[in-house]
This record gives structure tokens, C-alpha cells and sequence, in this order.
């Protein structure tokens, strides 16, 4: 009896190894390639593996973020954060003027943070994996001069904290300078507007 349960459990345990290798498989020559169902799988599959994955070191930020505003309807690929499926969440400070996708004449409040789960693609594995959890947090600029008052940081798949220059951030963010620094979602999967 106890042969036939750890045999069953060897099975269970292979068939979901099997499953997560199955639908972290890509057959694209390039991540902007990517349809939506194939990004949705890509989700599905992750999801859970990146959150638990973001919360194993406690950090508040990745303990909490699912329990922001989402801010889009699916992650996508938008370039800036190179062969990544970005999906962003803002708390409760940032969601309200986030969430309106302005492109100038605001400023963000002080308090706003956003958390970009990533998922890294791999052309040449031919395979996808939790990526770093993106962290920008409106400080204000007596804390944050050389950035506009923004702090950026980020989290491991595993959790650890990442280091992370200041200014190779915000020289890309600089791009959106009239939005405050913020890039948003692809159009095709912004929620709230």
C-alpha cells in the first residue's frame, strides 16, 4: 500500500512538472510575437510562482501588490523592460490618477507605488520565467533629487531585493518626463479608463 501511494505521488508530482514545462513552452521567434491566448497561458502558468515567489523574503511591497489596483487586463510585451511580459499594479495612492493613462500635466502624488510583475522570455530556450518585480515609488523630490522624485527598486523571483542604479532607471523614464515619468500598458489591455 505504501509502495502504491509513493508511486502515485511520484506520478502527480511528474505530471505537474510536465504541465509547468508544457505551458512556459514558447514557438516564437520573438516575444512581440507572442499572441494573446499564448500570453494567457503564460500568466496562468506563472502567476501563483511569482507571487509566492516575490513574498518568500517578506517584503511588503511583493506580500501586497496583488491586493492593488490591476491596471491592465493581461501582462504584454512592451519593449522597455527588454523580452518581458510586464503587468503593473498600483496601490492605492497611485490608482486613481494612474489609472487615467494622462500623457502630461500631472504629477503623481507623494505615497504612489507601482509593482510590474515581469515574466522573462527566453527565444533561445524556447521558454518562459518569472522575471524581477519592477517597484517605483513616488517619494517626492527632497528625498529623490536626481530622479523627480521617484525611488526605483526591485525584487528577485525569489524575493531577494535587487540592486538597482537609480539613474539607468530613470534615464529610460526620463522618455515620459511629461507623464511623470510613467510608462503604461500596451492601449489594447489598459482597465480604468
Amino acid at each position: 500500500m505504501l509502495r502504491e501511494l509513493t508511486y502515485a505521488a511520484v506520478l502527480t508530482i511528474a505530471a505537474g512538472a510536465a504541465s509547468a514545462e508544457e505551458c512556459t513552452a514558447i514557438a516564437v521567434e520573438d516575444a512581440f510575437d507572442l499572441t494573446e491566448d499564448q500570453i494567457g497561458v503564460l500568466y496562468d502558468c506563472l502567476q501563483e510562482k511569482m507571487a509566492t515567489g516575490y513574498a518568500k523574503e517578506g517584503d511588503e511591497i511583493g506580500s501586497n501588490y496583488r491586493n492593488w489596483a490591476a491596471t491592465a487586463s493581461r501582462p504584454a510585451v512592451a519593449g522597455p523592460h527588454g523580452n518581458r511580459l510586464l503587468n503593473t499594479y498600483a496601490n492605492d495612492v497611485a490608482a486613481e490618477q494612474y489609472l487615467k493613462f494622462e500623457e502630461e500635466g500631472f504629477e503623481m502624488p507623494v505615497g504612489s507605488i507601482l509593482a510590474k510583475e515581469s515574466i522573462t522570455i527566453s527565444i533561445k530556450k524556447k521558454a518562459a520565467r518569472p522575471g524581477p518585480l519592477f517597484i517605483m515609488t513616488k517619494v517626492g523630490t527632497d528625498e529623490a533629487p536626481d530622479t523627480a522624485g521617484w525611488l526605483y527598486a526591485g525584487l528577485q523571483p525569489n524575493g531577494k531585493v535587487m540592486k538597482v542604479k537609480q539613474s539607468f532607471c530613470h534615464d529610460c523614464h526620463a522618455g515620459w518626463e511629461a507623464q511623470d515619468y510613467l510608462g503604461y500598458p500596451l492601449e489594447e489591455v489598459r482597465l480604468g479608463q
